[in-house]
């Protein structure tokens, strides 16, 4: 089976979360992606996770839950040695993705008016916190400032708490999957045109944020509504989590004909709606009904019992439980990697929420060290041992 992505190469000089899980994204579909890191300091994700000794190897499990199916090169792009075995690479390639301050890569001579000069053909992705235009283009960011930044965290939390994140890097990882979209656009728009020349993809992940909250944006610029944090409190009471005999339990009865089953099912009937503004008119007395029936029961009770009734509900699961549902068995979303003597045997990894009938998403190979094929690559665009031996003694890579 070829990948739908096979053949192109991507060349990942990015960091953290957002950058690497768009690659990730890539790689999972077959592309040939070449992971850059400086030897002297690599990827910082390599450092985080929830095993320290991982960590202070370097194989974090933040850094290895998007590593997989990338080759690892170590070169040192402050040194002209370094940015010339970069050009290198470049010249091969289909795709170029980086994630730091907008600016620190025209500085090194890496830009895209730099490289494109190199390979005409190129996408060039640059990926920061408030995007590559506007007068807070250099500022940088993480996942939890642009929460914070985007009004994301005011809407998130109950009413008399204080602002909460999300308990995901959700931003980090819809920038992600924002980038590797955006780029396949690109390369299926330069493959239908036949065209010579790539472009320049920028993502933001201030937009991206403000594209989760697309509901919230667009009422407040209609009739300035301003979202509040409702904790777990919807307009219909239909909608929201309620306490069962033995903890929480969320229900979705969201539209007009679910809302009915729902009232029909609990001997209800005279709380059935006609229209949804009957429906916010009453909630209140809607969600005292429900509170006082919801709590005579277990959660795993009430969630069979709507679900039958084709009403959506879930118990309120923590990971451990979600992992391990016969439903997750069913599908192609974990792959668990087999690499003895190494640290990643054994390794569980989510491969991506999708799959496809001819060519779906897969792992070949778990995350690498740093630099482990950086010998194999540079050796493939015309580096003999004379040429790696002085990148070696230049760069000081390994």
């Amino acid at each position: 089976m070829t990948r739908a992505l096979a053949g192109f190469r991507v060349i990942d000089t990015t960091h953290v979360l957002a950058g690497p899980f768009a690659s990730y994204q890539m790689a999972v579909l077959g592309a040939d992606v070449i992971k850059i890191e400086d030897p002297h300091d690599p990827d910082q994700a390599r450092l985080q996770g929830s095993d320290r000794d991982l960590s202070s190897a370097g194989m974090g499990t933040a850094f290895m839950a998007q590593a997989s199916n990338k080759k690892a090169v170590a070169l040192n792009l402050k040194t002209e040695a370094g940015r010339d075995a970069l050009m290198r690479l470049v010249e091969t390639a289909d795709v170029f993705v980086e994630n730091y301050r907008p600016g620190a890569f025209e500085d090194l001579g890496l830009g895209y008016d730099d490289l494109r000069k190199l390979n005409p053909r190129l996408i060039y992705c640059s990926i920061s916190a408030f995007g590559s235009t506007g007068p807070r283009r250099e500022q940088t960011g993480y996942d939890s400032v642009l929460q914070a930044f985007s009004g994301m965290m005011t809407m998130t939390g109950s009413e008399d708490g204080d602002p909460l994140k999300c308990g995901a890097p959700v931003v980090d990882y819809a920038t992600g999957t924002t980038a590797a979209y955006a780029i396949t656009a690109a390369l299926l728009q330069r493959e239908r045109s036949g065209s010579s020349s790539g472009q320049f993809v920028d993502v933001s992940m201030l937009d991206v944020a403000l594209v989760l909250c697309s509901p919230y944006v667009t009422g407040y610029l209609w009739n300035g509504s301003h979202p509040k944090p409702k904790g777990n409190r919807f307009p219909f009471a239909t909608i929201g989590q309620y306490r069962a005999s033995d903890g929480g339990l969320m229900i979705a009865a969201s539209n007009l004909e679910q809302q009915r089953r729902l009232w029909i099912a609990l001997g209800r009937e005279d709380l059935i709606k006609q229209n949804n503004n009957q429906r916010l008119d009453s909630h209140g007395e809607e969600e005292a009904a429900l509170s006082s029936i919801i709590a005579t029961m277990p959660a795993d009770y009430w969630e069979s019992f709507f679900r039958e009734r084709r009403i959506p509900a879930a118990r309120v699961r923590e990971l451990k439980e979600a992992l391990a549902d016969p439903q997750i068995e069913s599908r192609p979303l974990l792959h668990k990697h087999a690499a003895p003597g190494t640290s990643t045997d054994g390794l569980v990894v989510p491969v991506a929420g999708f799959t496809m009938s001819d060519s779906a998403p897969g792992l070949s190979f778990p995350p690498q060290p740093v630099g482990a094929q950086t010998e194999e690559i540079l050796r493939g665009v015309g580096f003999d041992s004379a040429d790696i031996e002085r990148l070696r003694a230049e760069c000081a890579i390994n």
